[in-house]
């Protein structure tokens, strides 16, 4: 499984990433965003192939509402197969760590092997290698 960081502060534009898809991704937010900005990542999301969104941190309850219409909106509404479905999640009230275990662990897809995942971390300075670290230890942790 392949693991990758990227560094996303509140208002810049997000990368391509469709190299990785189809992909899990973990956002860890760590600032306040606009309601704008989380239209435009949800949707890049959605468009760059995640599969199956985690949110953690500062109102990561609005993160799995913001995806979930972001995938309403790309698919009209209408019904998919469950090799395009996008499942979503958030995690309030437990930590980062078990976060980064169920996104291991636990995420999957029925029919699609999500072998990349994509750490999004929404937070002014870059924390790439703490991260990944902390990804990497969660997955040897017993739940």
């Amino acid at each position: 499984m392949g693991v990758t960081y990227l560094h996303l502060p509140v208002g810049r534009e997000p990368p391509s990433v469709e190299r990785l898809d189809p992909f899990k991704a973990v956002m860890v937010i760590d600032q306040v965003v606009t309601d704008e900005w989380q239209r435009l990542v949800s949707d890049w999301l959605v468009r760059s192939g995640c599969l199956y969104m985690m949110a953690w941190g500062i109102g990561c309850s609005s993160w799995d509402t913001s995806v979930d219409l972001a995938f309403l909106s790309a698919t009209g509404f209408a019904e998919v197969p469950d090799d395009r479905f996008v499942m979503t999640t958030w995690h309030e009230k437990e930590p980062l760590s078990e976060t980064f275990w169920f996104a291991g662990q636990v995420a999957w897809n029925p029919v699609v092997p999500l072998d990349n995942v994509i750490i999004v971390d929404v937070s002014e300075k870059e924390r790439e290698a703490q991260l990944l670290k902390a990804y990497s230890a969660a997955q040897h942790e017993k739940s």
